[in-house]
C-alpha cells in the first residue's frame, strides 16, 4: 500500500479537566510547605483529645478519676482531681506533639519548650513573677478594703499533702495550657497567618475556654484572654515558653493554695490561708475571684510594661519563623 494513502493515527488527547477542581481541592489541604497550618492544628487537636478520651476512660475504670465528683461537677475542684486530669492532658499533649513533629519533620523544641532550657533561669524567673503578680493583686485589693488575708488554716501533714498536690497539679496546668495555646498552636497557626494574628486568636480562645468553668463570668474571661496575650508577648521576647509556664503555675498556685481565693470561678478545699474577699465585684472579682477584678487588669498591665524593659526586643520569634 502506498504510504500516501495511509490514514494518520490520531494523537492521544489528555483527559478533560473540570475547571481545575482537583487542584483547588488539593491546594486547600496542602501548599508548597506541605499540609496547611489550619489542618495541622486540627490534626494535633484531634490526636490530643482522642488520647485524652482513652486515658480518661482508663483512669475512671481503675478508680483514679471520679467523673461524678470533684471538678467534673463544676462546684469545686480538688487537688487530686486536678493532678490526675492535668496529667492526662499533658501526656496526651506530648503524644500529639511527638506525632506532629514526625509528620512535619521538625524537632519538638521548636514548639516552644526547648529541652536545653528545661527548669532553667527563665522558668524560675516566671515562678517569681507569678507569685509576685498574684500577691500584688491581692495586696491592692486589700489596700482598698476588699480582701482579708486571714489566718493559717493548715499545718502538719495536711499542709505538706496539699502543698505538694497543688504544686504538681498547677505545674501540669502550666505545661498543658501554655503548650496547647502558646506552644504547638501558636507555632503552627503563625506559619499560616503570622505571629500576632495567631496570638490574638488564641488569646481570645483561651479566654473563651474559661467560660466553661462554673462561676466564671465575662470579666474573668477577659482577664484570662489578657494574661494569655501577655504570655504570647513573653514568648516573642524570650523565644520559649519556660517563663510563661513558671508564671502560670505560680499564679494559680498562689491564688488557690497560698491565698485560698477562687480561681476562674472555681473555689477549692485545702488552702494555706483562711482568707476572704468582700466588697464590690469590680474590686474583688466576686465569685469569679481576683482574676476578674480591676486590680488584676492593672497588675497585668504593669507586667507588660516591666517585662518590656526587662526583656528588650531582639530578633523576635515571629521574625525567625
Amino acid at each position: 500500500m502506498n504510504a500516501q494513502n495511509e490514514s494518520p493515527v490520531p494523537a492521544q488527547q489528555p483527559a478533560p479537566r473540570i475547571d481545575g477542581v482537583e487542584d483547588r481541592i488539593a491546594s486547600a489541604f496542602a501548599g508548597p510547605r506541605g499540609i496547611r497550618a489550619g489542618w495541622r492544628w486540627l490534626i494535633f487537636l484531634a490526636i490530643l483529645f482522642g488520647c485524652a478520651t482513652v486515658l480518661v476512660i482508663i483512669c475512671t475504670a481503675i478508680g483514679l478519676l471520679n467523673l461524678r465528683g470533684g471538678q467534673a461537677t463544676g462546684a469545686v475542684f480538688t487537688a487530686p482531681t486536678v493532678a490526675v486530669e492535668e496529667a492526662i492532658f499533658v501526656i496526651s499533649m506530648f503524644i500529639a506533639a511527638a506525632i506532629m513533629a514526625k509528620i512535619e519533620k521538625r524537632p519538638m523544641g521548636q514548639y516552644g519548650l526547648p529541652l536545653r532550657q528545661a527548669f532553667g533561669r527563665l522558668f524560675w524567673l516566671g515562678i517569681l513573677w507569678g507569685f509576685v503578680a498574684i500577691t500584688a493583686t491581692l495586696v491592692l485589693i486589700a489596700a482598698l478594703h476588699g480582701f482579708n488575708f486571714g489566718k493559717v488554716a493548715l499545718s502538719g501533714h495536711p499542709l505538706i499533702h496539699y502543698a505538694a498536690l497543688w504544686g504538681i497539679g498547677f505545674l501540669l496546668t502550666g505545661f498543658f495550657e501554655e503548650f496547647v495555646f502558646r506552644g504547638y498552636s501558636q507555632f503552627t497557626l503563625a506559619t499560616g497567618m503570622g505571629f500576632w494574628p495567631a496570638a490574638i486568636l488564641l488569646s481570645i480562645l483561651f479566654g473563651a475556654g474559661h467560660m466553661n468553668n462554673s462561676g466564671e463570668a465575662l470579666p474573668g474571661a477577659l482577664g484570662a484572654a489578657l494574661i494569655g496575650f501577655f504570655f504570647c508577648f513573653t514568648l516573642s521576647r524570650t523565644g520559649s515558653l519556660w517563663f510563661a509556664v513558671g508564671l502560670h503555675a505560680a499564679w494559680d498556685y498562689g491564688e488557690t493554695f497560698i491565698y485560698g481565693v477562687p480561681d476562674s470561678g472555681l473555689p477549692a478545699p485545702g488552702h494555706l490561708l483562711n482568707s476572704s474577699l468582700h466588697g464590690p465585684r469590680w474590686l474583688t472579682g466576686g465569685a469569679v475571684g481576683p482574676e476578674a477584678s480591676v486590680a488584676a487588669f492593672m497588675v497585668i498591665g504593669l507586667l507588660f510594661l516591666i517585662f518590656h524593659f526587662c526583656f528588650p526586643a531582639r530578633l523576635s520569634i515571629e521574625d525567625g519563623r
